[in-house]
């Protein structure tokens, strides 16, 4: 059932640029209190937790949200400078909670900053940082760029010819020994990936996948799987896993599935959905993607049935896990930056509401990361905002009409990271 609450919208003021009004003190001429705070007023609030504010009001101090509610019962200082928000929507900064970053820091950083254009505030990269630089930049801030967590190496089954950063494990022993190794470095999450890869490999199997799950809460780790089949969905779910990175892949999901993941509450669905196969606009990359190479990505979008029909497995999937209760969040999978964007569009093409698909990708992506200082506009957690020209709630791809980006309460220069971006990219 949709969180979704809202109360009537009042009329709203033309969109534009935003307008910063500078209030003076009034007594007196009495001097500007010594503070960062900013009341930022006006606009329709998505909180991130399912509810909905029309014309309200929230005060950023020092990077953190210390007030939140309706505009004109906020109470602020006199001289506190104001920002009119009148006709946007401001809303949570993403939380992609499935990614795969650079293991080079100028390109991890580069990345992030490309990610925090499009909207993001926090990234985790899930299973392919070989390597410290993972855990070195965890939660470091690049300026103007997403916070960054990981699950250092991942562990699979021996794959040859595809990458050789997860531990490769056949045995239990070799199963437990690299979660061992993997706890001294803390990781955010101890990723797996259970799949054959359409026959080309022996997946990893229920006997060491059961072994990796058992160690890793033995050291007060949460474990993620890479699923593809019902068949191992099932298993994972008996083993105790915490998290699926997908959802599954080879068929409709049965009323066995359904009732053994009702059984286990607390366990999270990122869907990380496949490319729908349809015709699209892309014009709305415009601002970080050369012309030539937009013009190759659009030629690609195009109407495919087969990768339609895949799509639609997954899609009725999480519709029906949304509708019994399963508890959503929000990844992408590889490393493009507008990702989210696409992901945001496919969650509601599929069917969940997009008042629920914002909820998870804020709030519910931050609750799985068990972050308490992201994912939700309240007081005290971090800044991380959007501010849109438009309603997310009744159109998606508003998503995509950025006017700006606030990470730890400072506005992300998206017109320098534009321009450098591009030009990187036409090089």
């Amino acid at each position: 059932m949709s969180r979704f609450r809202s109360r009537p919208a009042p009329a709203r003021a033309p969109s534009g640029s935003l307008v910063l009004l500078l209030v003076l003190a009034a007594c007196g001429g009495e001097p500007a209190p010594a503070t960062d705070a900013t009341l930022y007023e006006g606009a329709r609030l998505i909180v991130g937790d399912g509810t909905v504010l029309d014309n309200a009001a929230f005060v950023v101090e020092d990077g953190r949200f210390t007030l939140v509610g309706q505009a004109g019962a906020v109470d602020v200082p006199a001289g506190t400078p104001r920002i009119d928000l009148a006709g946007k929507t401001v809303m949570p900064a993403l939380v992609n909670a499935h990614v795969h970053l650079p293991t080079d820091r100028a390109e991890r950083a580069t990345l992030l900053q490309h990610m925090a254009y499009y909207g993001a505030g926090m990234a985790v990269s899930l299973g392919l940082d070989d390597g410290d630089l993972g855990y070195v930049m965890r939660d470091e801030v690049v300026p103007d760029g997403a916070r960054s967590l990981t699950a250092g190496r991942g562990i699979t089954s021996p794959e040859p010819g595809r990458t050789e950063v997860p531990y490769w494990v056949t045995s239990e022993e070799e199963a437990r020994a690299a979660v061992r190794e993997l706890a001294t470095q803390r990781p955010d999450f101890v990723k797996i990936w259970v799949d054959d890869r359409g026959g080309q490999y022996e997946r990893l199997s229920e006997t060491l996948y059961t072994a990796v799950i058992d160690e890793a809460h033995a050291q007060g780790l949460r474990v993620i799987a890479h699923v593809f089949s019902l068949e191992d969905g099932k298993g994972l779910l008996r083993a105790g896993i915490d998290a699926f990175a997908h959802g599954i892949r080879d068929q409709d999901v049965d009323d066995e599935l359904v009732a053994l993941w009702q059984e286990r509450p607390n366990v999270v669905l990122v869907p990380n959905l496949p490319d729908p196969g349809v015709a699209q606009d892309l014009s709305w990359l415009s601002g970080t993607v050369p012309a030539a190479e937009l013009e190759r990505m659009q030629a690609n979008a195009t109407d495919r049935p087969q990768a339609q029909a895949s799509f639609g497995i997954q899609a009725r999937n999480l519709v029906r896990l949304h509708q019994a209760g399963i508890p959503i969040a929000f990844g992408t999978d590889g490393s493009s930056p507008w990702a989210v964007h696409q992901e945001l569009e496919d969650m509601v093409r599929a069917g969940m509401p997009a008042a629920d698909v914002l909820a998870a990708a804020t709030g519910g992506a931050a609750a799985l990361l068990q972050r308490t200082d992201i994912g939700v506009i309240e007081s005290g957690r971090s800044a991380d905002f959007l501010v849109l020209d438009g309603d997310p709630t009744a159109d998606i791809t508003v998503t995509r009409r950025i006017d700006s980006v606030y990470l730890r309460g400072t506005a992300v220069d998206r017109e320098a990271l534009a321009t450098r971006l591009k030009g990187a990219a036409a090089q």
